[in-house]
């Protein structure tokens, strides 16, 4: 992979893990397109997931920093029940990951067949969220972070956007729009964080072997850090807006391409 490459991957991972099109599905096309296999794949997918997890933190900074300012109260307020939501969410997709990893990474290399379909899943989701009638909840409960967990845990399957499927489950239960869109970016930053421990933990990341170099691997951190910041900010108002019906027909489209050439 040299540094342009890496810069493109770096922007489509940093668009696509905000927006709900899918980045896991989108890198796997870009991936076919360049020809990228194997490990290198996997030290890439590190790096830019780590990128993408920083620029979350920097955009809802505020935020961080108020629910860790109330955790470390060490006492049962408002901030600690959000994090507790936060953890009740990570339970479904702890699941798929440590008993269903092996199944979830075969899917990887099931071709683009399965990332098509997929996207047509994500639009169904997107266009049923858009036309939902408005039943707006002023806090996310227990059971909906839940839900909205179980929705997480299905988007493993590459093309079915996780901020797609986890925006559109709380707007579908009746949470307000931009809640939901902080809820499901908050929600992302442990397991992102939990997944490239675990590779490292496993000798999953190495740069080495990988045959990309360290330049490349910065050029590729710094285009998915500056793409996600971007693309964080852009959702969070795009979601108050409530114009996710354009993401709909995006995916569609690329669905059915996809389905078509396969």
């Amino acid at each position: 992979m040299d540094w342009l490459e890496a810069m493109v991957l770096g922007l489509i991972q940093g668009l696509t893990e905000f927006l709900p099109v899918s980045s896991s599905g989108h890198l796997q096309i870009f991936n076919a397109i360049f020809g990228i296999q194997g490990e290198e794949n996997l030290t890439f997918a590190v790096v830019v997931h780590a990128a993408t997890v920083c620029s979350t933190i920097v955009v809802l900074r505020k935020e961080v920093a108020a629910l860790l300012a109330g955790l470390f109260r060490f006492k049962w307020n408002e901030e600690t029940i959000y994090i507790t939501k936060i953890v009740i969410s990570m339970i479904p997709v702890g699941i798929v990951g440590f008993f269903f990893k092996d199944y979830v990474e075969a899917l990887f290399g099931s071709g683009l067949m399965v990332v098509g379909g997929a996207l047509l899943i994500t639009a169904a989701l997107l266009a049923f969220a858009y036309y939902a009638k408005p039943r707006v909840k002023t806090k996310i409960s227990f059971k909906d972070a839940f839900i909205i967990g179980l929705a997480q845990a299905c988007a493993v399957i590459p093309g079915l956007s996780r901020s797609g499927s986890t925006i559109a489950t709380g707007i579908l239960l009746g949470n307000n729009k931009e809640n939901v869109a902080k809820f499901s970016f908050l929600m992302v930053l442990v397991p992102i964080l939990g997944e490239a421990l675990l590779d490292l933990m496993k000798g999953g990341f190495s740069q080495g072997q990988s045959g990309i170099t360290t330049s490349a691997l910065l050029v590729g951190f710094i285009s998915a850090f500056l793409s996600g910041y971007i693309a964080c900010s852009w959702m969070l108002n795009l979601v108050k807006k409530g114009k996710l019906i354009w993401f709909a027909v995006y995916c569609l489209i690329v669905g059915v391409v996809l389905l078509i050439v396969k």
